[in-house]
């Protein structure tokens, strides 16, 4: 969201940002947009995505039972529904403070841009009757796509699977089965906070899904060079690696130490902003593993200073990640598999080994493993032995490169940056005060219609009483023709009787 919010004041345009004051990354106090801040219950202690971090992690390594990962998703469902019910309470908060209201009219507000994860800004757009442009890719129910397109489980795997485009018989089962978990995760653990706040505030019936679906445009965080085709819709616009940018000069002191890894170059490690920290044990064996590599190493790590450092590794709090992705002297970058990061590697063209933990970061990296650009190491593999020698294979092959710079190629082969397109058509719903146009009305349809079972059961309908119809005519026919066959007959075995009493005559006259 900031970098849109840059973009767009960068044109001239006035925001207010609404965030909650437990927000990571939007600040309070800016040059480039006014804030309104609500109050949240997130409080220290809640650290929900740390917790089910390291629960991923201890059943990874571990305990793989049925029971285990059953207890994994019971703790995902809950840690998803403190979410949306936190942002849902802020959602009230915003609505019973009737002057903020006033305040929020009165602004007279060209659209609301939101990221529809946590809908909350959905709602209030749909409250205030404002033009409504989603920066996306998941929403409430999932992944964007499958609420707006039509989304074959036959070739689109939904994201979780871990499978590619190119499923078998038992993958595709696997595909359906997770599309019912998606379902229940939407009906019974999300949509009641989501239906308890409409229904509040709403005079019509409605839910939050179709809330979403309402939006002018989405600004759709991926694109085809990055994800699988499918089906898309008008009102979807691709904006993937939006984010990405040129390399700037680094700091004196990182610029020194990239330089001092003469021909063997360097590699980066970030695990992204949500991880705090992983096991002692997988730290120092990452470490380990480092420290047999003759490049170096620039590693963001937040936690204890593992013991088997090596002399190669650089290990910081933070790194400027873009700058060092740009780098001439980069060869490899070590990642969670993030969308963000995932997307400057393409631009960048550098080779990732991915080390996936948790939500959308398997999927992300099968897309890069799936065309050569990259490799996946599961937790449930990891060691300092199996992680070395990826690591080693990734550097020494020279495919992964080649392929990465080829999706780096595509990407950049546009006739539009896809931050100015994301920006050209946020443009576009204030100049023309929505876009409905370009947005399909199926999500008022009821689900019969939808899938056109009324439409099957009508011509099923018809179908069946021709059928019936014609059947019974037949019958009736053949009933006729019976009747005609007994009467004949009828008349032939009276012939015949008279024929008998005549001969039988004649016998007797001449027996006589």
């Amino acid at each position: 969201m900031k970098v849109l919010i840059e973009e767009l004041h960068s044109r001239g345009h006035s925001i207010t940002v609404i965030r909650p004051k437990s927000s990571w990354y939007i600040t309070e106090n800016s040059p480039l947009y006014t804030t309104i801040t609500i109050e949240d219950e997130i409080n220290e202690s809640e650290n929900f995505f740390e917790e089910y971090l390291w629960k991923v992690i201890e059943i990874e390594r571990g305990d793989a039972s049925g029971l285990s990962f059953l207890k994994l998703q019971v703790d995902f469902f809950f840690m998803l529904s403190k979410a949306h019910d936190i942002t849902c309470q802020m959602v009230s908060v915003v609505l019973e403070d009737k002057m903020l209201v006033k305040r929020l009219q009165d602004e007279r507000y060209d659209l609301v841009l939101t990221d529809p994860t946590l809908a909350g800004g959905v709602v209030l757009a749909h409250y205030l009757k404002l033009p409504l442009v989603l920066n996306v890719r998941w929403i409430t129910s999932g992944e964007g796509h499958f609420a707006l397109a039509p989304s074959p489980l036959s070739y689109v795997p939904l994201l979780g699977s871990g499978h590619t485009d190119k499923m078998s018989f038992s993958q595709r089962v696997k595909n359906v089965l997770f599309q019912s978990f998606t379902f229940f995760q939407n009906r019974f653990v999300v949509g009641p906070h989501y239906d308890a706040l409409i229904e509040k505030y709403f005079d019509y019936k409605t839910d939050i899904v179709s809330l979403t679906q309402a939006a002018d445009i989405w600004l759709m965080r991926t694109d085809f060079v990055f994800d699988f085709p499918r089906p898309t819709m008008p009102n979807v616009v691709y904006m993937g690696g939006f984010q990405c940018k040129p390399s700037k000069p680094l700091p004196t002191d990182l610029e020194a130490f990239v330089q001092s890894s003469g021909d063997h170059g360097f590699i980066i490690m970030s695990l992204g902003t949500l991880v705090r920290g992983i096991p002692a044990d997988m730290v120092n064996d990452i470490a380990s593993a480092f420290a047999s590599l003759p490049q170096k190493v620039i590693w963001r790590h937040l936690g204890d200073r593992p013991s088997t450092v090596g002399n190669n590794t650089l290990i910081v709090e933070w790194l400027p990640q873009n700058d060092l992705l740009g780098h001439s002297k980069i060869k490899a970058f070590v990642a969670h598999g993030g969308t963000n990061g995932v997307q400057e590697a393409i631009y960048h063209g550098v080779p990732i080994l991915g080390f996936p933990l948790f939500f959308d970061q398997f999927d992300n990296l099968i897309r890069i493993q799936e065309r050569g650009a990259g490799k996946i190491l599961k937790l449930s593999e990891f060691s300092s032995h199996t992680f070395g020698q990826a690591l080693r294979e990734l550097l020494s092959n020279t495919s992964y490169r080649t392929n990465m710079q080829r999706l780096s190629s595509l990407h950049r082969d546009q006739p539009v940056r896809p931050l100015d397109s994301a920006v050209f058509w946020i443009e576009y719903v204030m100049r023309n005060k929505g876009a409905t146009h370009l947005r399909s009305e199926f999500y008022k349809m009821p689900w019969y219609s939808y899938h056109s079972v009324d439409v099957l059961l009508v011509l099923i309908t018809v179908v069946a009483v021709f059928v019936f119809c014609t059947v019974a005519m037949i019958r009736r026919d053949e009933k006729d023709e019976r009747c005609v066959i007994v009467s004949i007959l009828s008349d032939a075995l009276e012939q015949l009787e008279l024929m008998e009493v005549t001969v039988e005559g004649h016998f007797t006259c001449h027996m006589c």
